[in-house]
């Protein structure tokens, strides 16, 4: 899914040069040596020694990688200010550099390019402890992260004290290295205590990540005070509920309390949700048990795709879920809710209501998996072309990130005759579309001659290195493209529905002109 290729004078510049090849030697001969491992002929004892040697190598080599960032970001900053960029402006882009060479996210990017300042210009003893492989870098961090708030003299005091010797500081472990360096920190700046509490009260935050099983970890960074209320508040709810009788688990009611709070929904099942689903027309009508992918979460199995399109709950049948909306066993098996408003008595019930769902539909090539372009001559992506586009990407198309999309970004700006279209466009993050913005970032659409692949974006950046990035493959796709060229048949694929007469299958011809005509024509009326 992504890819890197270094300059094409890599090989050629300077001394460093020479370091780096030794390096790529070293990745060589242990990649040589690890089926020899395999064999047998090693002694335990030998086998232990490698392992703490190996260690050592690792922490010697965060330690270079830490001196190399620092050096780069002074380099960058130099080149930039040279280059007459304003002075609040110095310094883009050179987290993400780092961090697309070390195949990590801007966001972590930017903490080990932190690091490595704090580690190189204010904490020489842990710097030296590191480079000679008595501690990892896990633990170089936890003392740079201890003493975040002292001054710089305190801080290399606490270095000092903590740090000076490399062999006691290899005996300590985790809690005891953060105990000594917070003791620390605490008798030579009382206040420090106060600053950290201040400090991390203005990074809570709150996210939301993928579980297993089509489940979601909802997590929120709080103050003490507010998170110890927010969990006696849903335990006492439940509490309350469970004396009443209700049949729930206790964690299940503080779960179903916690989402009807905070969403005002009278009950936590009843969410309006808009669903947009990448799906065939067997997945969805005729129990194909090929995945959907829901946007912002992933790949989901495609009966609870089915149900949640349905409007039950995930596992529940027809028969119950008719019998729970009033309506008699057998009725409306098999079909999908108008926009999901369940009349009863011929009128629409508050329940209903609050039980909205909305399916929309994309239209996908067969072959390739591109989902069909739609073009507009604004400057700012259309609501329904950023949809489109948030749909073929799924999280920031910048390698290794993986964030949420929150800009649609003109691949070839927009001022050097860019287009506003799903080709000229890609999701990215806020952090990754602002170090785009940096001087001599370069980003270009990659078409492969003679074959049918699916949207390449090819980014360069200042020094020269370039990435490739792939939208993510669509579920479903392939496998009705194969079976459509076995049967020899009309391949059916989906296209954004956004009207409120439901939605409905569609089947088009496997030929490239009346799909794509088709499917343009669908999308605009859709848009």
């Amino acid at each position: 899914m992504f890819e890197y290729s270094r300059p094409a004078n890599h090989q050629r510049t300077g001394g460093l040069t020479a370091d780096t090849a030794l390096v790529n030697a070293w990745v060589e001969v242990l990649g040589d040596q690890a089926e020899g491992l395999s064999s047998g002929e090693h002694e335990d004892r030998e086998l232990i020694d490698r392992i703490r040697a190996l260690e050592e190598l690792k922490a010697a080599a965060s330690a270079a990688q830490a001196r190399a960032a620092a050096v780069f970001d002074a380099s960058q900053r130099r080149k930039q200010a040279e280059a007459g960029v304003r002075r609040e402006d110095l310094g883009r882009g050179v987290a993400s550099q780092i961090a697309l060479a070390r195949r990590e996210s801007p966001s972590r990017g930017g903490r080990l390019l932190g690091f490595a300042k704090v580690l190189t210009e204010e904490m020489p003893c842990t710097l030296h402890a590191l480079t000679r492989g008595k501690i990892s870098e896990w633990r170089a961090t936890l003392l740079v992260r201890e003493t975040a708030c002292l001054s710089l003299e305190d801080r290399r005091r606490v270095d000092e004290e903590v740090a000076g010797d490399p062999e006691v500081l290899e005996t300590l472990g985790d809690r005891q290295i953060i105990s000594r360096a917070r003791g620390a920190a605490y008798r030579l700046d009382p206040s420090a205590a106060v600053k950290r509490a201040a400090k991390a009260e203005s990074e809570r935050f709150v996210s939301c990540r993928p579980a297993p099983d089509t489940m979601t970890y909802l997590t929120g960074l709080l103050p003490v005070a507010q998170g110890v209320g927010v969990y006696a508040a849903l335990s006492r709810e439940a509490d309350r509920l469970r004396a009443s009788g209700d049949s729930r688990g206790r964690g299940q009611i503080m779960a179903d309390t916690l989402v009807e709070r905070v969403t005002g929904q009278a009950e936590a099942g009843r969410l309006k949700v808009e669903v947009q689903l990448v799906m065939t027309d067997r997945t969805l009508f005729g129990g194909d048990s090929e995945p959907a992918v829901v946007s912002g979460y992933g790949p989901v199995p495609a009966q609870w795709a089915r149900d949640l399109v349905r409007g039950r709950h995930p596992g529940q049948d027809a028969e119950q879920d008719n019998s729970d909306r009033g309506a008699e066993p057998g009725q409306g098996h098999g079909q999908i809710p108008d926009r999901g408003q369940h009349r009863v008595a011929g009128r629409t019930t508050k329940r209903d209501k609050q039980d909205e769902r909305w399916l929309r539909r994309l239209y996908a090539d067969p072959v390739t998996g591109e989902l069909v372009a739609m073009d507009s001559r604004a400057r700012l992506f259309p609501t329904s072309l950023g949809r489109l586009i948030a749909a073929r990407d799924q999280t920031c198309r910048m390698p290794w990130c993986g964030a949420p999309i929150r800009h649609f970004d003109h691949i070839r700006p927009h001022r050097d005759g860019g287009e506003t279209s799903t080709a000229n466009g890609q999701g990215l993050c806020e952090a990754c579309n602002q170090a785009k913005e940096a001087p001599d970032w370069k980003a270009r659409t990659v078409d492969t001659p003679g074959k049918s692949a699916p949207h390449t974006v090819e980014t360069t950046t200042p020094t020269g290195h370039t990435y490739r990035s792939t939208a993510p493959p669509l579920n479903g796709v392939r496998a009705v493209a194969r079976a459509g060229d076995r049967a020899g048949t009309e391949t059916g694929i989906e296209t954004e529905d956004q009207s409120s007469a439901g939605t409905r299958p569609v089947k088009r011809s496997a030929s490239p002109t009346t799909f794509l005509e088709g499917c343009i024509v669908d999308l605009i009326w859709a848009a």
